[in-house]
């Protein structure tokens, strides 16, 4: 799986990958001297602002060995106008893998197309992919296996965060 766009998008066994190496990586903190990202540079590209998001994917690529750069709408170009497979093409020629949060699905597809480096959806209106893959792995970690299970989401049903969370269920098997 080269990016991560979308939980509609994915296949039951990615999200399975997804949660399997994030329980070794879990593990592994504080004590790996693994570092798969040494030397590349990531960049947190947020249109939208946020303090958990942008913390916990800085934080983690660091840890991974990252280097990491934030990038505002403020910052960059997509906000006067240019072409989001502009500034993909770009990016994708200086950095070897991009956080995106922005308003639209569409963008961050757009952008994954263009940028050709990996390329991670941190939150759009339509979805919020790593915040369910985050519940689902926190979730089987409290309770076992989320197969089978009923879950309840209670919260702002016109959100992104349910309609991943349908998704999920309908990817791995259980009730919301």
């Amino acid at each position: 799986m080269r990016h991560l766009l979308s939980i509609e998008s994915m296949s039951r066994a990615d999200m399975e990958n997804i949660l399997a190496a994030t329980a070794i990586v879990k593990r592994q903190r504080g004590h790996s001297t693994s570092m798969p990202l040494a030397g590349k540079t990531w960049a947190l590209l947020f249109a939208k602002s946020s303090t958990r998001t942008r913390v916990s994917f800085e934080v983690g690529l660091r840890e991974l060995g990252a280097n990491v750069m934030f990038l505002n709408a403020g910052d960059i170009q997509l906000g006067r106008g240019e072409p989001i497979k502009d500034t993909a093409r770009v990016l994708g020629r200086m950095v070897h893998g991009v956080v995106f949060r922005t308003f639209a699905q569409a963008d961050v597809e757009e952008f994954a197309r263009y940028a050709n480096i990996p390329t991670i959806n941190a939150l759009t209106d339509e979805e919020h992919p790593c915040q369910i893959l985050t519940d689902i792995f926190t979730f089987q970690e409290k309770q076992g296996s989320i197969r089978g299970k009923i879950v309840t989401f209670v919260g702002d049903g016109a959100c992104n965060v349910p309609a991943s969370w349908v998704f999920a269920a309908a990817k791995l098997g259980f009730e919301l």
